[in-house]
């Protein structure tokens, strides 16, 4: 890593458009309303049922919409206006946490509706990903993106922290706060969207056939060094993410309750941050590559240090290790991408993008319920941290070209 310019400059570098201030504000706003509902959401559905595969079943059913649409929903971002497609989007989370709201204050709130409730928000997902992701890039000049990527990721990962520690805290009062609040946070966000005027982009009107929807699967494929950080992150997380077991290790393992669970789900988020600063500041401009490679075998690392941990003080440090590692990863994916990427195809990419993330959360938050069920909670966050370990060194044989990948700048 080597120096950049001071940290005013990089801030005034993204901030100094509107555009960009108002799109990062709203994406703060939307994750905050999505994080503090996940918290509200593991901990009522493991105190209703006590099984930790249901816990697994929140994340499938959020995935299954995505692995379903993911397609469609690139084709409609690059063949409409992307602003309308994420208002739409965000406008369907709203409502669907607005249901968890009605549903629980009503007493009505079962396992059954939660999970189809999620596939809602699953669903509109898969369209506010890609939509996101091509809508970054229309907010700054191409010379301001990486400080871009860098700065949208410190504020989704703002949002990461403060949002479950929030939730947790709110949850004290009953889970209707927690839906409450975030309600209000979704619907400053589609405000915020509505006053953003992101750089016009010429929308070509596409058929929808199987070619054009699959050309952002071609394009990553074309590219090995997209292909390898895509894919490595979607497999390490898959496999060494422990965040739908925290319920458990929070009530079962440590012993520190719904704000103690708030608090777990912050740790990653808050090592994320400052890693995300550090690079804002600093940067990651040399030997990209072989950073990203370095991170996912230190979050594997990571994750076995928490699986193993019983005290609350070393699992939080193990999670904030988790998170800064996977930060690194995240940076170099994103900013791979946004600036490989042609501007007439960032929905399909991004979708084909946003898929491998849902994979990796969602579903391995079924891989890690189904495992745990199986095996024992602690087995299966070990066998997953050992597996993203593995991951990286098998990573760094297979795509050479990224494991060579040395100034993101020179992408551009």
């Amino acid at each position: 890593m080597t120096v950049a310019p001071s940290s005013g400059d990089v801030f005034r570098s993204a901030f100094r458009h509107r555009a960009f201030a108002l799109f990062w504000f709203a994406r703060v706003c939307s994750m905050l309303a999505l994080q503090m509902q996940v918290v509200a959401v593991g901990w009522q559905v493991y105190d209703l049922t006590g099984n930790p595969l249901d816990l697994g079943l929140v994340g499938l059913f959020q995935f299954l919409p995505t692995l379903a649409l993911a397609l469609v929903a690139g084709h409609v971002v690059d063949s409409h206006d992307r602003k309308g497609v994420l208002l739409g989007a965000l406008s369907v989370e709203l409502v669907a946490i607005a249901a968890l709201l009605t549903m629980t204050l009503a007493g009505a709130l079962a396992p059954l509706a939660i999970f189809c409730i999620v596939a809602l928000i699953g669903a509109a997902k898969s369209f506010e990903g890609p939509a996101n992701q091509a809508i970054l890039s229309a907010t700054v000049p191409v010379e301001d993106l990486p400080n871009a990527v860098a700065w949208h990721s410190s504020g989704v990962q703002v949002a990461l922290i403060s949002g479950p520690a929030l939730g947790g805290l709110l949850y004290i009062a009953g889970p209707a706060a927690v839906y409450g609040a975030s309600t209000v946070m979704m619907l400053l966000s589609v405000t915020l969207i509505l006053a953003m005027r992101p750089r016009p982009v010429t929308m070509t009107k596409r058929a929808m056939s199987l070619t054009n929807m699959l050309a952002g699967a071609a394009f990553i494929r074309s590219r090995p060094e997209i292909l390898g950080a895509i894919s490595l992150d979607l497999f390490a997380v898959l496999l060494g993410g422990a965040t739908a077991l925290l319920p458990i290790y929070a009530r079962d393992v440590l012993h520190v309750g719904p704000w103690g669970l708030g608090l777990l789900r912050s740790a990653p988020a808050l090592g994320a941050l400052i890693t995300a600063v550090c690079i804002t500041r600093w940067g990651v401009r040399r030997h990209a590559g072989r950073w990203m490679l370095i991170a996912v075998a230190g979050f594997g690392a990571a994750t076995i240090a928490f699986g193993l941990s019983a005290d609350p003080v070393l699992s939080f440090a193990a999670l904030f290790a988790v998170g800064a590692t996977d930060q690194i990863s995240v940076f170099v994916r994103q900013t791979l991408v946004q600036l490989s990427t042609p501007d007439d195809m960032r929905g399909r990419v991004g979708a084909v993008a946003s898929l491998f993330i849902g994979a990796s959360n969602q579903l391995g938050e079924f891989e890690s319920g189904a495992l745990a069920a199986a095996l024992g909670v602690v087995p299966a966050v070990v066998l997953g941290g050992v597996g993203a370990v593995g991951l990286a060194a098998a990573w760094a044989w297979r795509f050479p070209a990224l494991r060579r990948i040395d100034r993101l700048s020179s992408l551009r």
